[in-house]
């Protein structure tokens, strides 16, 4: 029987499971990606398992997050994660080589490898046709150690790509085009794979950026075939030998399909403060703009900047706005200036900043009250930006160039009265610098290697094993939507303390509710309402972490986020679902809800956990693999682990057996 790519590159990889979309399957994993922001905490747990070296292929450690150094928090950090690559042989890419993804496209895919990344964005190794996932550090850790990764198997969406972008519009208006047909949920649980004639107009780094963003569809991952342009790309990097033609089969099936002509892409943008709420650029051009940036972890490759470069060369940006530039890599900076990029930068006014993630993650380049900044980031959610209120707009480089030169909103196909498009391509060969990449030292070696901790990192905490019975107050009731972003917010005043959950803690939900953090620690335990697509966006661990640290053991949403999901898993935090979703009116802040017999119910392998709450009773769903119920059990995925078959030996799973 035909079959497409991803189930191709999945049962190459399968460890446990049947490829049915719904069931648990384990997978194999050939690369991991940590950054700096998640790779503290998942190196302080994959140090727990004591374990001498990682057991993947390739191992990889980018610092690309918390790149200020605002006092000592984060160089401390930075020589920890060092250190600890050395120890343990993880790749590290040092502060201001790059963003994580670019650099891994640049120097380390492979076609038909996979990927698990503690990142969400490390979807954007569907440009170099890997099966990339995004998942919590602790799943990436684990992944380290040698455990295979476990997830609902996915549907396979097929989305044909047929014609050509015509000039002024490019690969983030292809991608802003599918959010505004399917929203920030339409991607839930399945894998995007992207075929048809239309492919081969793509280069890689074009596909990258629409796998970056298939995130923000809510997406398990994206896929694009290897093929020439894979090709030309891995020779240009000087990496040709690890090429490999791979595609789907003629007349394979799909779950669901879905067609994109090209050539009727139009340049679009995402308005405040969600991706998905896409418009046509020319329905809202002359909104006065203050701020633009591009760059980041999508639109920060060659192609990208270095058409910025050619369509700001000999103009000046607008002067009452600012215009920044974030590239994505150390090798996209030096490609640039080697065909005189920086010149053209500099004399238009831009400002050139380290490569690295920076504004996109809050980290600096905040806007100003009430001012509209214009980014090619992936995402807008509400204060993300570092300003409340914020008005930030998505869009592609053509864009945010021809709007820096007019200082208002506009549509870069007016820039055709004025300029030839520009029409860059990659360059056959790439300048090509690995002296910021430190590689792993031989084992005998890496033995000898002192892990440096500094004052801020704190050990992964304990947490306790679930008990038979619960009892809960509602400490905070959310709508739809809500991100990682809202429940633990990044920036520069924050993220500092990832290696450190007690202080970070007292953060969790200050957008949203300044007081929750002492009101949680007033309580002996605590639960979360949520509504439809609860915990979308960031992989970040710390929103399940820092909660479960403030004594939150219960969160009930009308549905998750999958990412979310499995992280409030992995630290021993219930995910319950409504079974009638019009439930979700009955709670509100400050009930108390009992959940008796709880233990008794998950070992049995209850699917319907009744909630008392007042007078009434409240049906919730558990929809958890075996596994997973052993790993709430525990008190947690770690719990489990190190306790490993223990737990197996235990009919009631109540306790450790000896």
């Amino acid at each position: 029987m035909p079959k497409n790519l991803a189930t191709k590159i999945l049962e190459a990889h399968l460890v446990d499971g049947e490829l049915i979309p719904g069931t648990e399957i384990a997978l194999q994993i050939d690369h991991t990606l940590l950054q700096d922001a998640t790779g503290t905490m998942a190196m302080l747990e994959f140090m727990a398992m004591g374990i001498d070296r990682v057991k993947v292929a390739l191992a990889t450690q980018y610092i690309d997050h918390n790149l200020l150094q605002t006092d000592s928090r984060n160089a401390d950090d930075h020589i920890f994660l060092m250190t600890a690559g050395e120890r343990y042989g993880v790749h590290v890419s040092k502060p201001g080589n790059g963003v994580s993804h670019q650099v891994h496209l640049e120097r380390f895919g492979v076609p038909g490898k996979t990927l698990l990344g503690a990142d969400s964005h490390s979807t954007s190794a569907a440009g170099m046709a890997m099966l990339a996932i995004g998942a919590g550090g602790l799943d990436v850790a684990l992944a380290m150690a040698g455990h295979p990764f476990h997830l609902p198997c996915p549907q396979i969406w097929g989305v044909k790509l047929t014609g050509e972008l015509p000039p002024w519009v490019s690969a983030k208006d292809v991608i802003l085009e599918m959010l505004r047909r399917h929203t920030v949920k339409g991607g839930v649980g399945k894998i995007i794979e992207y075929y048809g004639p239309g492919v081969a107009t793509l280069s890689a780094t074009d596909r990258a950026i629409i796998g970056n963003m298939g995130a923000e569809l809510g997406a398990t991952t994206s896929l694009f075939p290897s093929d020439h342009r894979t090709r030309e790309f891995l020779e240009a990097q000087g990496r040709g030998a690890s090429w490999q033609a791979l595609q789907a089969d003629p007349d394979c099936s799909y779950d669901l399909y879905e067609e994109i002509d090209l050539a009727t892409v139009e340049p679009l943008i995402a308005c405040p403060s969600s991706p998905d709420k896409v418009v046509r650029v020319a329905d809202i051009a002359g909104l006065k703009v203050d701020q633009v940036l591009v760059g980041s972890s999508a639109n920060s490759a060659f192609r990208d900047l270095m058409t910025v470069c050619r369509i700001l060369d000999g103009r000046r940006v607008a002067r009452h706005l600012s215009f920044h530039v974030n590239p994505g890599s150390r090798q996209v900076l030096e490609n640039i200036a080697d065909q005189g990029g920086i010149m053209m930068l500099l004399l238009a006014g831009a400002q050139i900043h380290q490569s690295g993630c920076l504004g996109c993650i809050g980290m600096g380049q905040a806007p100003g009250t009430g001012q509209v900044s214009l980014r090619t980031f992936p995402r807008n959610f509400p204060g993300r930006s570092g300003t409340k209120g914020d008005l930030v707009y998505l869009c592609s480089p053509e864009t945010a160039a021809a709007s820096g030169l007019s200082g208002v909103l506009t549509d870069p196909r007016e820039l055709g009265k004025i300029m030839a498009w520009p029409g860059v391509q990659n360059p056959q060969h790439y300048v090509v610098d690995d002296s910021s990449i430190i590689f792993p030292l031989p084992p005998d070696e890496a033995l000898r290697v002192e892990v440096v901790t500094g004052p801020n990192i704190v050990p992964f905490p304990d947490f306790p094993e679930l008990p038979e019975d619960l009892s809960v107050e509602v400490l905070l009731k959310t709508g739809d939507n809500i991100s990682t972003d809202a429940i633990m917010p990044a920036g520069n005043k924050v993220l500092p303390f990832r290696s450190n959950i007690p202080a970070i803690s007292q953060f969790v939900f200050e957008q949203l509710d300044p007081g929750f953090a002492d009101r949680a620690k007033a309580t002996a335990a605590g639960a979360v309402i949520g509504g439809d697509n609860y915990g979308q966006g960031s992989s970040r661990e710390h929103a399940a972490l820092a909660p479960r640290y403030l004594g939150i053991r219960v969160k009930i949403a009308k549905s998750f986020a999958r990412i979310h999901k499995a992280n409030l898993v992995n630290f021993g935090i219930l995910p319950l679902v409504f079974k009638d979703p019009a439930d979700y009116d009955l709670l509100q802040q400050g009930d108390r809800l009992r959940i008796p017999h709880l233990r008794t119910m998950i070992v049995r392998g209850a699917t319907v956990i009744p909630l008392e709450v007042n007078d009434r009773t409240i049906l919730t769903l558990l929809d958890v693999s075996d596994r997973q119920r052993r790993e709430l059990l525990a008190g947690g995925t770690l719990n489990y682990v190190k306790s490993a078959g223990q737990w197996e030996d235990d009919p009631q799973g109540c306790r450790k057996s000896g």
